[in-house]
């Protein structure tokens, strides 16, 4: 992945948890994040995005962050977009599965807002 890292489509549920890491991205790292609060938002949002990262989280109602994925993947516009998934649940069986699924790595809730950014950066370069 020699592309930089600008544009991030985040899907969360928890509004504050949302508000927190939106903030964190964008002024401590310098992202544009296109936000959505559930999966059918974010796959209205995928084309307009042009996301060069999909940041999703694992435990949402109605989708979850693995049908959102699926769903995403059927679309032309986030068809090959990475993935991260950002959950609580990081038994190593649970991130096998999740990085079974393409994500190329987990991000364990609670998160460092101040350690975002570099957290996704490191995941971002590793994938070069």
């Amino acid at each position: 992945m020699s592309k930089i890292l600008n544009r991030i489509l985040y899907v969360e549920d928890e509004p504050d948890i949302r508000v927190i890491a939106q903030m964190a991205l964008e002024a401590v790292g310098g992202f544009t994040v296109i936000v959505c609060a559930s999966g059918p938002e974010a796959l209205r949002a995928a084309a307009a995005s042009r996301a060069d990262l999909l940041l999703l989280d694992v435990m949402m109602p109605g989708m979850d962050g693995p049908s959102t994925l699926k769903a995403l993947r059927e679309l032309p516009a986030t068809a090959d977009t990475p993935v991260i998934f950002m959950t609580a649940k990081v038994q190593a069986a649970e991130v096998a599965a999740y990085k079974a699924l393409g994500a190329i790595d987990v991000i364990p809730k609670p998160f460092d807002p101040m350690e975002l950014s570099a957290q996704i950066q490191r995941i971002w370069a590793a994938q070069a």
